[in-house]
Formats: structure tokens, sequence, C-alpha cells
């Protein structure tokens, strides 16, 4: 934990005060797990802090350039901020606007942790609201622009509620996506999955199935999330 507003890593400090989306574990799963190795061009659906972003910056080559989009206008502004104090600030980007209306050219890899709730789930702020809210970013939507903006070597890595996975696994192939891993997330060991780990390519795949447990049932970190995440956390 860092100053007043934010988290601090071991290499860069995030303020999300501004941001409807704070630092949580799912963002720091997914940046410390996507599949950053060889990539070259990555862009960060609904980047909200530019917590993941930062994360795949400091996992990554020095030419490997990262761009960020966020449609909200005051985390848009806080990314820019967290990226200028970081150590990567002439590697990413932040981009305010729709990803349906986001043109690139291709990339090698595509991240997102997006919204999960449905439509008419209740928040008092608005900007919260249209961060959680599948409404702004249904996963056809999701897909749809990740079929676009990828290249045809390129993946997709997300971080979904299982049922979200489920339902994007059932339409991914329209899109010409297709699973190549299924991490479950169990929150503390002896739980059901509540999260998953969900990579996506072209082309037909095996998908590789498996689990990471968060805690041990005595409640600390268990050996696999330290090995995943050690680069970041500032005590591990």
């Amino acid at each position: 934990m860092g100053r007043s507003s934010g988290f601090t890593f071991k290499q860069f400090h995030v303020d999300h005060d501004r941001c409807a989306m704070k630092v949580g574990t799912d963002g720091i799963l997914l940046g410390a797990w996507a599949p950053v190795t060889g990539a070259r061009r990555v862009l960060d659906i609904g980047t909200g802090s530019g917590l993941i972003a930062l994360m795949l910056a400091q996992r990554s080559t020095n030419d490997c350039r990262i761009d960020g989009v966020e449609l909200d206008k005051d985390a848009a502004d806080q990314a820019r901020e967290n990226v200028a104090a970081s150590p990567w600030h002439s590697r990413v980007t932040v981009i305010e606007s729709a990803i349906q209306d986001y043109h690139a050219e291709p990339y090698d890899l595509i991240v997102s942790n997006p919204p999960y709730f449905v439509a008419g789930q209740p928040f008092r702020d608005p900007a919260r609201a249209l961060a959680r809210h599948t409404g702004a970013l249904d996963p056809h939507g999701l897909l749809a622009a990740s079929n676009r903006l990828l290249n045809r070597h390129g993946q997709l890595a997300l971080v979904l509620p299982t049922a979200m996975a489920d339902e994007i696994l059932c339409i991914s192939s329209s899109y010409d996506l297709h699973a190549s891993c299924y991490l479950a997330v169990i929150t503390r060991e002896g739980k059901e999955a509540n999260r998953v780990l969900l990579l996506l390519g072209r082309g037909l795949n095996k998908c590789n199935r498996g689990e990471i447990v968060i805690h041990s049932a005595t409640g600390g970190y268990s050996d696999r999330y330290i090995q995943l995440t050690r680069s970041f956390y500032l005590k591990m």
C-alpha cells in the first residue's frame, strides 16, 4: 500500500481515487499472468488506472509498445498521470475512447479486465456503474473489438467471473477466437472457483485447463500466487 489514494508496487505507484474501479486482485492477476513474451504491440481495453498496462510494461521488453483505451475521462486522465510517473512513460499511451470507436494497427496481445455486472444492478456512483455494467461492453462487443484489433497470430487474455467466461467460450468461435488456456481462480483453498483467467487465440487450439489458489487454508498467499506476483508486491 502506498500514498494516500493508491497502491505502491516494487517499481511503480498507482493512484486510483478518480477511477471507478480500484486496484484489486483481478487486475493484478491478469497483469502478472498475461503472456507478454514476444509481444511488440499490446492493448489494454478498459485500462482504468493503468494498472495492467504498467504491469505488462514492467514484464515486457523495451521495444514493446502498450496502449490503454479508457472510456471514462477521469480514469483516463489519472491513468496518464500514473504512466507519466512510471519508468515506462515512453512506452505506454492512454487513449480516451470507447473501444467500439477505436482504430489502430493490429496488436499481438489484447488484455482486459472487463465490466461484468448486468445492467440494472444499482450503484450510487454513475462512473462505477458504467465501469461495472456489461451494457457498456458486453461479451459480444469485447470479442468483436478484439477480433478487429488482433493480428492473425494475436492472443486475447481476460480475467472474468466463471459465468461470463463460460458465455464467452460459447460464442468466441464466431469471432475466430478459440480458448487455449482456462485457469480457474480459487480465492481460498477449499472454496469453489469464482474467477477465470482465460486465453484465446486464432485457429483451433488445445485448451489447457488448470487452477490457481490465491490464499491457502491458513490464510496466507499460496506458493503459486507468490511466484506469479512477487515481482510486484512490496512485501513478497
